[in-house]
């Protein structure tokens, strides 16, 4: 089989389970707090001092919420749909993330289980331990930055870290190990961009566990979307 077939085949089907599972995760850790929250933010308007639709609009904790009211949005029903599109959202995600594994496994002519195993704790790191010290995981109803802002300063943080840890781990030179370091550490220096002074009725006990619970999950799903992508590698790349 040729190497392409084997790097969309591994990660068609590791994203799959890969994907599966980390949706059932989420439905036991993460949709519970998800829903609680939203509770929060449905009442928020109601606590106010009767503002003005324009006002509301200007004050609105994020993007979600200044447009939840809008007549004409539309958002999953609770249930089937809403889980279906979860289910396939993580899915898609999964299979995109394994074919970049994958794209690296081939690169390197093939890995073993302990390889695949750190391949995955590095995109942990990339895509979810190092942007989320600047901008954790929030619920619905925590104010937050614009959405811009934190979606830039989220793809540097990510770029760096990946170009950081490359340098660091694939090479063997001094320099490359300084300005590997160098890398990882300076969109945290620049600073994630945060919204001063701002007001949320979500608990703060409700939002640390809710960042616990994705820091978690999301261990668990490149932990396993790693060694899924090795294991199915290496089979197909045999044949």
């Amino acid at each position: 089989m040729s190497i392409f077939r084997s790097i969309v085949f591994s990660a068609v089907l590791s994203g799959l389970i890969g994907g599966t599972a980390v949706t059932v995760l989420q439905y036991f850790s993460t949709v519970p707090l998800i829903l609680k929250a939203e509770t929060y933010e449905h009442q928020a308007p109601e606590a106010g001092a009767k503002p003005t639709d324009e006002s509301a609009k200007g004050h609105a904790p994020h993007d979600h919420a200044s447009h939840e009211h809008e007549p004409t949005a539309w958002k999953p029903t609770e249930g089937l749909q809403r889980n279906g599109l979860t289910a396939a959202a993580n899915i898609l995600t999964a299979i995109g993330f394994s074919l970049l594994l994958a794209g690296f496994y081939a690169l390197r002519g093939g890995v073993d289980r302990h390889e695949a195993l750190l391949w995955g704790l590095s995109g942990f790191v990339v895509f979810t331990a190092a942007p989320g010290l600047g901008l954790p995981p929030e619920l619905p109803g925590v104010p937050v930055a614009a959405l811009g802002a934190r979606q830039l300063w989220w793809i540097m943080t990510a770029l760096a870290t990946a170009l950081g840890m490359g340098l660091i781990f694939l090479h063997r030179a001094v320099w490359a190990t300084v300005l590997g370091f160098c890398l990882v550490v300076f969109p945290h220096l620049v600073g994630a961009p945060q919204l001063a002074g701002a007001h949320s009725d979500v608990p703060d006990a409700l939002s640390h566990q809710f960042m616990v619970a994705v820091t978690m999950t999301s261990l668990l799903f490149w932990t396993l979307l790693g060694c899924l992508t090795g294991v199915f590698f290496r089979r197909f790349s045999a044949r």
